[in-house]
């Protein structure tokens, strides 16, 4: 694994293996295990038997700042926070049996994650894998296990699936796993708005062919079973022909036991295929906090959009467009203010095993000088990150 204390020691690397991938002949749908010796473990006959799966990716990447700041930060940009260095973001690992949800029969299955790299920093959940490593080498670099649950298909009705234990939040249209994710950079939204995590229980429902529901109880944002018991639920229409879907999602509860108070934040999405190549995304969230460091209420809100464009099976092209409020500064390191941020990206796919993903990002915060080590309101980054599934 590459480190993270020489600026710029990656892109050699990155080219080299870039040149390598594209001379490659292209194998649909493979990972690069299968591509390169023929052998998808999968695809053996214990595997198939027990119905498990096992994947996983390597994603890394730079995020080259011009400011050059002397903290080697880009501010309150997360994830790819670290400044013209080159970093292993996700060695990412899961195994999965997944239940058949059109069954008519009961079925259990299950997942588990585990996450290592500059990613898993911002994705560890209080009182369990954030003390998984203490030393001093983990001010970067942390382990992280996201998801580690079961779940449970009842043939009640159209069928209710449970799931039960550690599992991502459904807020929001941006994830934590990099596959999942047309640009390398993330929304404030997802970064701060949002909770990443939940540990508990959510089950979902599938009313009728347009509508579904979900609800549950889990322990609040990012925590195991450190902060009291909250409602997750939500709904989402589809349309018959499939191009339009609108999401609603759902958490309240108390934050603290020992000075409880509520805290609660819902997240509006749209998605809308304008045509097939060309898709649309609206994503809205608000956030309401009864108390904040200072004891008064607090609000965050914001709006992202998103477009992308299918160029052809190996190229995509996307913006991004995003506005966020942290109305009192408890959000974004303390800073209240205004933040909006335009990102333009490709994603190229030269095999189907390995995606780039460069692209240019402007930065601005209206209220308080977040960028340049708090000298300037504006922040440029030029990055770019290639991932590798197995």
């Amino acid at each position: 694994m590459l480190t993270h204390h020489k600026k710029y020691n990656g892109w050699p690397l990155t080219l080299c293996s870039a040149l390598l991938c594209s001379s490659l002949t292209q194998a649909d749908d493979k990972g690069a295990v299968e591509s390169l010796t023929g052998f998808n473990i999968n695809e053996t006959a214990p595997m198939k038997n027990l119905g498990i799966n096992v994947g996983g990716w390597v994603s890394a990447g730079i995020a080259g700042n011009p400011d050059d700041p002397e903290s080697r930060t880009n501010g309150p940009v997360t994830f790819n926070n670290r400044a013209n260095e080159f970093n292993a973001h996700q060695l990412y690992g899961f195994i999965e049996r997944a239940v058949d949800a059109e069954g008519s029969q009961w079925d259990v299955g299950f997942r588990a994650d585990i996450a290592y790299g500059i990613d898993a920093f911002y994705t560890t959940q209080a009182n369990f894998d954030d003390n998984l490593i203490t030393d001093g080498s983990s001010r970067l670099y942390k382990l992280a296990f996201p998801q580690v649950y079961a779940t449970v298909f009842a043939p009640v009705g159209n069928g209710i699936t449970t799931k039960i234990g550690h599992f991502y939040t459904p807020h929001g249209f941006e994830v934590v796993t990099a596959p999942d994710n047309f640009f390398f950079s993330h929304a404030y939204t997802m970064q701060y708005g949002e909770p990443f995590t939940h540990t508990g229980i959510l089950s979902s429902y599938p009313v009728n062919e347009n509508i579904s529901i979900s609800a549950g109880v889990v322990s609040g944002w990012d925590s195991f079973f450190q902060e009291p018991a909250n409602f997750l639920g939500g709904a989402t229409y589809t349309t018959d022909d499939e191009k339009t879907s609108l999401t609603f999602t759902l958490i309240t509860g108390d934050v603290n036991k020992n000075d409880e108070h509520n805290r609660t934040l819902y997240t509006i999405l749209l998605s809308h295929d304008i045509t097939d190549k060309l898709h649309y995304k609206l994503q809205h969230d608000m956030g309401i906090e009864e108390k904040s460091q200072s004891a008064d209420p607090a609000k965050w809100y914001g709006i992202n959009q998103y477009l992308t464009y299918d160029v052809s099976d190996k190229v995509g092209v996307g913006a991004r467009f995003e506005w966020f409020r942290d109305e009192d500064g408890i959000r974004v390191n303390g800073n209240k203010g205004h933040y909006l941020a335009a990102t333009v990206g490709m994603n190229y796919k030269p095999m189907s095993w390995l995606t780039l993903r460069p692209e240019v990002r402007y930065d601005h915060s209206n209220g308080n000088a977040a960028y340049n080590d708090g000298l300037s309101y504006n922040q440029v980054l030029i990055s770019a990150d290639a991932i590798v599934r197995f």
